[in-house]
């Protein structure tokens, strides 16, 4: 089976989701501290992409599903 991500991408998760244990992790905007093990991948995968690892793309689901009536 082939690799989701790059072995890059799988060390930069890594780093995030050890502060985030350690409780040093902050969120980019807010800077409040990370208590999500999601959110630290997430925050990982994001800071891989930056640095141009192979990673998949940012999940669509953050925008918003306005109902039209």
């Amino acid at each position: 089976m082939a690799r989701k991500y790059s072995k890059k991408a799988s060390e930069e998760v890594e780093k995030a989701v050890r502060k985030q244990k350690k409780g040093t992790l902050k969120s980019g905007k807010s800077g409040k501290k990370v208590t999500s093990r999601k959110q630290a991948i997430a925050i990982g995968l994001s800071e891989a992409r930056k640095k141009g690892a192979k990673a998949p793309k940012a999940s669509s689901k953050r925008k918003s599903s306005k109902k039209k009536e």
